[in-house]
């Protein structure tokens, strides 16, 4: 899943990509190099990013989803909380929603169901502007992220969204600190008893950075490692910035594990 954010301030790549030639330009790259899915976002969620309104939301990534559907023929996912976003994403073509919020805000859920769309759900603690001051959690993390993802796949079931329809993402980087995240990558596996494919999300992120002491634009051999480990936990969709080395690392690892090419 290669990320294309059409956002002026996410923490790596915020604003380059935000004129529609130079989306789709980027997008037509990451496919070219091995993505099967692009995930277009419109909302920041960083650490400390403000909220933007939904309509502001959808002026960013209306004609990006357009686009990419129409002229490239791609699989878009929406990465949005917002059921305005999601309705008019999936009118427009999508074919997947991916929200850091797992359906909580009001309306998307309903949304969601109408959409007919694959949902993926991800594990958060608190919301971007507040979820990285001193997140803590009163059960092993793999635990809490466990218990998080199947109350809302109950609560999917029940508003009528198929579990057939279902993705996980256990959130790295959401309301987690650097040994959070670390732990709940060494004990993936963990959430196997949920029996939905995992979706992992951890490109640049800054769990990368402070433990090589890296900046943003260094953190590429770290991320492939992660990239490695998460396939051979059980990742099955494996959310990134550098499509073309991401490929080559998830190639080599799942060669290892089939024993064969």
């Amino acid at each position: 899943m290669g990320i294309l954010n059409v956002t002026p301030d996410s923490f790596s790549d915020g604003g380059r990509h935000v004129a529609l030639d130079d989306a789709l330009r980027h997008a037509e790259r990451m496919l070219s190099e091995g993505a099967a899915i692009i995930d277009v976002g419109g909302e920041s969620t960083r650490p400390g990013a403000a909220s933007i309104s939904s309509q502001e939301e959808l002026e960013r990534v209306a004609s990006v989803v357009e686009v990419l559907v129409r002229e490239l023929d791609a699989l878009v996912s929406v990465d949005t909380s917002s059921p305005e976003v999601m309705r008019e994403s999936a009118a427009l073509g999508a074919g997947m929603i991916n929200d850091v919020r797992a359906l909580e805000r009001e309306g998307a859920l309903a949304a969601a169901v109408g959409s007919g769309l694959p949902v993926c759900l991800m594990h958060r603690q608190g919301e971007p502007r507040d979820m990285q001051q001193a997140p803590r959690y009163d059960v092993p993390i793999e635990e809490a992220v466990a218990d998080f993802l199947a109350e809302r796949v109950a609560a999917c079931e029940a508003a009528g969204l198929r579990r057939d329809r279902l993705l996980l993402d256990p959130g790295f980087g959401f309301g987690k600190t650097v040994e959070h995240n670390l732990r709940l990558l060494n004990r993936l596996e963990c959430l196997a008893g949920l029996e939905l494919p995992l979706l992992v999300g951890m490109s640049r992120k800054s769990m990368i950075g402070k433990v090589l002491d890296r900046p943003v634009q260094e953190r590429l051999p770290g991320g492939l490692a992660l990239t490695a480990l998460s396939v051979e936990r059980g990742a099955r969709i494996l959310r990134v910035h550098d499509v073309a080395p991401s490929v080559d690392a998830v190639n080599m690892t799942w060669a290892v594990l089939e024993e064969g090419c």
